[in-house]
């Protein structure tokens, strides 16, 4: 498969598969003219690639799920490990959601007046990263 038919299959900008092929994430299988061609499977992996980094791994942790063959070798420690993290910031998105939602809907004529604003103005520095 030619780089224009990957692209067009996976959804993904060529430049993007230069990068992914840049940095090893990827391998063509060769050239026709100046065109990189690529094996039919690697919609697969670029789908898993995709996978990947819908659920917030680094492009250098999607490349660790696989091995010297490009087999799939996903760690399963890796995942649980993202799965904690993911429900800390569900954790703190909910907070987060819950004082919006206050000061959205706080029956205090002015938002300085309101003592949940107040404490979460003064636990503000707690939310950044």
């Amino acid at each position: 498969m030619d780089i224009a038919v990957v692209s067009k299959e996976s959804g993904l900008a060529p430049s993007t598969l230069r990068y992914y092929e840049k940095i090893g994430l990827i391998r063509s299988i060769g050239r026709n003219g100046l065109r990189r061609q690529y094996s039919p499977n690697i919609l697969n992996k670029l789908n898993i690639i995709s996978l990947g980094r819908a659920a917030g791994l680094s492009l250098e942790e999607i490349a660790s799920m696989f091995d010297v063959d490009d087999e799939l070798a996903i760690s399963r420690d890796l995942l649980t490990q993202k799965v904690e993290e993911i429900d800390e910031q569900i954790k703190r998105l909910a907070i987060v959601r819950d004082n919006l939602n206050h000061v959205a809907n706080c029956p205090q004529p002015s938002h300085l007046e309101c003592p949940s604003f107040q404490k979460l103005m003064k636990s503000a520095k707690r939310y950044l990263p």
